[in-house]
């Protein structure tokens, strides 16, 4: 199996880029400017690719990537969370990137990604968060993550409904509240727990509705 990773140099995308190479599968790792933890696996089943999903990639680009012609597996999981994300200090600027990487920067890679997912009939799940449902949200700030992780949500529904017809099935996964660097480690459960679950979702996928919205627990996340 042919598996794609954004933001796979560390945190839940480098757990990602371990459990599928366990699994035999071939695993391209991407990363935007820094290897992390990619460098220390030995594998000849990896593939690290430098790519920041803040650009557009053309299809020559794409040829000079290295890339597999099918891809079983795209996994949106590149992100940011933003700084000073209260109602005072929230800037346009930060709106606007934190919404380019976390919501429009998983479109760029499907939409770039696709002839080749279409090729293998594949799967595309894209990473959102419990953060980005207004069901949820009693507490409040966190402008921009929030807004940007509710906007993919929408996104990743109209994907799976559009894409349907190619034979892609797509799926937003809540990978609950990890401890990486992100959270400042400081979550409940830690990469190994959130991506097993994931994971075991993704392998589930033809349980859930088409488009769904699933915490790494097999629930459906209320939005």
């Amino acid at each position: 199996m042919n598996v794609l990773i954004t933001g796979a140099n560390r945190g839940i995308g480098l757990g990602f880029v371990k459990y599928y190479l366990n699994q035999g599968c071939k695993v391209w790792g991407c990363y935007r400017s820094d290897l992390g933890g990619l460098a220390d696996i030995e594998s000849s089943d990896l593939h690290t690719v430098q790519w920041d999903v803040q650009e557009e990639k053309r299809a020559a680009e794409l040829a000079q990537m290295g890339l597999p012609d099918s891809l079983d597996l795209l996994i949106n999981n590149a992100g940011v969370y933003g700084a000073n994300q209260s109602f005072e200090t929230v800037t346009t600027e930060t709106m606007k990137t934190v919404f380019d990487i976390d919501c429009l920067g998983a479109l760029r890679v499907a939409q770039a990604l696709k002839p080749r997912i279409e090729k293998a009939r594949g799967t595309i799940a894209n990473l959102s968060s419990k953060m980005g449902s207004s069901d949820d949200n009693s507490s409040g700030g966190c402008y921009a993550y929030r807004a940007a992780k509710a906007a993919l949500v929408i996104v990743s529904k109209s994907m799976a409904i559009d894409l349907a017809e190619y034979g892609i099935q797509v799926i937003t996964l809540h990978p609950g509240w990890v401890r990486t660097d992100m959270t400042g480690h400081g979550g409940l459960i830690d990469v190994t727990q959130s991506v097993a679950g994931m994971t075991d979702v993704i392998h589930r996928i033809d349980e859930y509705e088409r488009g769904a919205f699933v915490a790494f627990d097999g629930k459906i996340v209320p939005y």
